[in-house]
């Protein structure tokens, strides 16, 4: 009788330690997964793959360096960067400001060089 109340005891504590360590898994993997920022690279590699589904691109260009954003009470990061392409026989250029974290373009202008 004595065994059976020992094994069920260590049962017990070896649900709740399972248990608590899944938890505790889910959570920091949550936890890392909200502070989480992608690099330059990704950032350029996913506006250029959005360029590229509208036509060929000339060029691109990233700033490594993230910068402080804020639109109205909303703080974040983001990183400036730029496309060339060939439209009408000419090079026109678009520079982007894209979330750090999710690598949207927030904001976008277009440039056509003077001749």
């Amino acid at each position: 009788m004595e065994n059976d109340n020992q094994l069920s005891i260590f049962k017990g504590g070896l649900a709740l330690g399972v248990g608590v360590g899944l938890v505790s898994g889910v959570m920091s993997t949550l936890w890392i997964k909200k502070r989480q920022r992608l690099n330059a690279d990704a950032v350029l590699t996913l506006v250029k793959e959005a360029f590229l589904k509208e036509g060929p691109i000339e060029g691109s260009w990233i700033n490594f360096e993230k910068q402080p954003l804020r639109k109205f009470a909303v703080h974040s990061e983001g990183y400036t960067g730029g496309i060339t392409r060939l439209e009408d026989g000419k090079i026109v250029s678009y520079e982007f400001l894209a979330d750090a974290k999710t690598g949207t373009v927030l904001e976008i202008e277009r440039r056509i060089p003077e001749n």
